[in-house]
């Protein structure tokens, strides 16, 4: 199955301000996201948000940031749960819904359309 992506806004990767991470490679990206990784370098814990797999910034993000399409992120999210080894991340219903969220929430991590960054949040680059 392929997927494809429709959304045309840049996504990115935002966290907390208090988040001492400002870059990370893909592949701690990728640990992050599909919930492998759940402590900061600094050993706080690690809270992903993320919006539902139909959403049009969730498939950009998964596609253009991940590199793997929304149904297999899915599917190792529910490995984790079913074999009571991990949780999935906390879903959203909107793009609001999770600045608000990551600016309020310590350790906090997602992604947002690039017009949607301000002062309340900062960006994470990936190396």
């Amino acid at each position: 199955m392929f997927c494809v992506s429709v959304h045309t806004a840049a996504v990115e990767i935002v966290s907390n301000k208090a988040v001492n991470t400002q870059t990370l490679s893909l592949s701690t990206l990728r640990a992050i996201f599909s919930m492998r990784m759940t402590q900061w370098p600094d050993g706080s814990p690690i809270r992903v948000f993320v919006l539902g797999d139909k959403d049009p910034l969730h498939a950009e993000f998964t596609k253009k940031r991940l590199g793997v399409c929304p149904h297999q992120l899915r599917r190792a999210w529910n490995r984790q749960i079913y074999s009571g080894t991990g949780q999935a991340p906390s879903k959203l219903d909107t793009e609001a819904e999770m600045h608000g969220l990551i600016a309020a929430t310590p350790g906090a991590i997602g992604y947002l359309s690039q017009d949607q960054i301000d002062e309340h949040v900062q960006t994470i680059e990936i190396e």
